[in-house]
């Protein structure tokens, strides 16, 4: 892609829909990958580039998120990892906007951005699940999954991949991913670049989701 970029007679700009992840080379295969794209960028410093490192994104057309939101609808949530963990997110309508804002800045050439949901501090799953009870109107209680069987149905996903061929959403490296317990970012570096705000915030972003009545 590189090449190709550069036989241009006028090169575009490249934005690079990295991961968050990628500051966590370590936790699995995915993250290393993510970080080991944002490396080749760093090491083109001749072409115009942005990374953009988003957190855990929702909206429609999720396949991750949307389970955990569908389970909380039902007044409960499993929870891979720990309770006090805090994460990040970012509707899908403010993740493209703020792709344009990229494109289209200026300074935010050559920069690794974050962005989210403007929420100080990301959440905890206690004040998730509270958010979700006010929009449903009912309780959600939390259910801490145990790591055996969490890591036992991984492992289990990962021996049926190899007979199969699908890729299954839980393996055993994204159930590192899940249990890590900082996946937290702020915006000032992309308002900074770009002038960039989001406009969804999670209350919101659940009407959106539109899932059909209990």
């Amino acid at each position: 892609m590189l090449r190709a970029i550069r036989a241009q007679a006028s090169p575009p700009r490249l934005i690079m829909l990295s991961s968050l992840v990628a500051r966590e080379p370590q936790i699995s295969w995915y993250a290393r990958s993510k970080s080991a794209g944002e490396q080749l960028l760093a090491e083109s410093a001749d072409l115009d580039h942005v990374v953009i490192r988003p957190p855990a994104v929702y909206g429609p057309g999720d396949k991750e998120m949307l389970p955990i939101f569908q389970c909380m609808q039902r007044g409960f949530a499993p929870v891979p990892g720990a309770l006090e963990a805090r994460l990040s997110l970012i509707h899908v309508t403010d993740l493209v906007t703020a792709i344009i804002a990229c494109l289209q800045s200026e300074a935010a050439s050559g920069q690794t951005l974050t962005l989210c949901d403007g929420r100080r501090g990301g959440y905890n799953w206690h004040e998730m699940a509270d958010i979700a009870a006010q929009h449903w109107s009912r309780r959600v209680r939390l259910w801490q999954i145990p790591y055996w069987l969490l890591n036992s149905i991984a492992a289990l996903n990962s021996k049926l991949a190899g007979i199969t061929g699908n890729a299954p959403m839980l393996t055993p490296p994204k159930v590192r991913e899940l249990r890590h317990r900082d996946w937290v970012v702020d915006n000032t570096a992309i308002f900074a670049a770009t002038g960039w705000t989001p406009s969804v915030e999670l209350q919101q972003g659940l009407q959106q989701l539109k899932l059909p009545a209990l």
